[in-house]
């Protein structure tokens, strides 16, 4: 039997995603109403521009006052999608102090203070749902910490970011520069005016902190994540990569180190091999690939970001969290129980590709050798190519540590045979 007096819900922020959000709760309502067991009202919308034209919204219920809105005291759910650190974080403190579960899209603010918001949620008996914040209407937060639950999860690899694919995979498909496939995703409107936070890796690490903490049970923060940008990424390295029947991606990866005794999380390039399920991810998409003990390789695909695919993933957590209240009940909360540390980014081990730039003379494919085994790194294959006096030198070794890879090419350097390092890209997915 369905109940008659509907769960009130309040939405801060009402931009592109807070707006689809809003229209499907209002075209969406008997659908909504009959899968939760109870309606869902709209009963305020928190905004910076109250003047500005919300089709399907009452202006009645527009606000600029978003902290007397969480804390009126009926509500039963907070939905925020506002975004950034303050003041999101205070107003979600601030709803579950006054009786309101949260469904939130805010993955910097989870990143960086999910452990204190479950603590709070957890003390007032409220949920902290947020499936939006990582890959956008790809279900995967409550498949790791829901379906996988009896599983032991060793890695989640992804593409989470759909700006640098769409640039990634334009140069890959049409040989174009960093810059032109930028300024392209620029005016189909994939990036923002400053791109900063997609193309240096801020917005996946955020991501990455995420999944590694759901996935090990452990908490990882913001800081934890090992960072590297895209934009040294070249139409050479591309050709590279196809050499060796790779593409090359902005992967998000969390491990579990071999002994189980640690975990890592890093955002950076890599060549990934075209037979990976993740190489064939195309334009602006996303797609997570998970390795577990029980179920083996899965794999979740989907658009990662946009306003009604978002609202999509904010939709689907606001029905479970309705559910919940109504049967006096709450969902999953932080499951932080192994504390395993973080293991620092020279710890991680993994291929490498390395261009070297060289004297074109007898001895030195010898000297470049004798360095790589002195600092312990296996080569796999070489390539030299060149004339008139300078070569190309490319090396792929086998599996060794970030530190001593570093070490190897600080030595590099140093011989008079070796001009420069061209690039370095990490080879992953084998």
């Amino acid at each position: 039997m369905m109940r008659t007096r509907p769960l009130k819900v309040a939405l801060l922020g009402c931009g592109v995603v807070g707006s689809e959000v809003a229209r499907i709760m209002t075209t969406h309502a008997d659908d909504l109403a009959a899968r939760i067991g109870a309606p869902v009202e709209l009963a305020g919308v928190a905004v910076r521009r109250p003047d500005r034209v919300r089709e399907g919204i009452d202006k009645d219920l527009v606000t600029t006052d978003a902290t007397a809105l969480v804390k009126r005291g009926d509500l039963d759910v907070v939905v925020e999608v506002i975004g950034g650190i303050e003041p999101a974080r205070t107003l979600i403190t601030t709803a579950f102090e006054h009786g309101a579960s949260v469904v939130s899209a805010n993955k910097a603010l989870l990143a960086q203070d999910g452990a204190a918001l479950h603590a709070t949620a957890e003390e007032h008996g409220k949920d902290l749902y947020y499936e939006a914040a990582v890959a956008g209407a790809i279900p995967l937060i409550r498949p790791l910490r829901e379906s996988l639950a009896g599983d032991k999860i060793n890695r989640v690899m992804g593409i989470v970011n759909g700006t640098t694919n769409f640039i990634l995979d334009k140069m890959d498909s049409t040989g174009a520069g960093y810059q032109e496939a930028l300024d392209e995703a620029t005016a189909l409107g994939y990036a923002e005016a400053d791109p900063t936070a997609d193309v240096e890796g801020f917005d996946a690490a955020a991501k990455a902190a995420i999944l590694a903490g759901i996935a090990f049970h452990t908490r990882v923060r913001l800081d934890d994540v090992y960072r590297e940008g895209m934009a040294e990424v070249t139409a050479s390295d591309f050709a590279s990569a196809k050499e060796m029947g790779c593409t090359i991606k902005l992967l998000a990866i969390c491990e579990r180190a071999a002994d189980g005794e640690s975990v890592t999380a890093r955002v950076h390039p890599a060549m990934i091999p075209l037979s990976h399920p993740l190489a064939s991810v195309r334009e602006a998409y996303n797609a997570v690939f998970v390795e577990s003990e029980a179920a083996g390789q899965l794999m979740f695909y989907g658009p990662g970001a946009g306003g009604a695919p978002t609202a999509s993933a904010v939709l689907g957590d606001l029905v479970a969290v309705c559910r919940n209240k109504l049967a006096g009940a709450t969902g999953p909360g932080e499951s932080a129980y192994t504390r395993l540390p973080v293991s620092p980014m020279g710890e991680v081990v993994t291929r490498y590709h390395i261009s070297l730039d060289v004297a074109d003379k007898p001895g030195v494919l010898a000297q470049v050798a004798t360095v790589f085994a002195e600092h312990g790194v296996s080569i796999d294959t070489v390539r030299q190519s060149g004339k008139d006096g300078e070569a190309s030198l490319v090396v792929v070794t086998h599996r060794a540590a970030d530190a001593a890879l570093t070490g190897t090419v600080d030595a590099l350097r140093k011989l008079d045979t070796v001009r420069g390092v061209a690039s370095i890209m990490r080879v992953e997915g084998e």
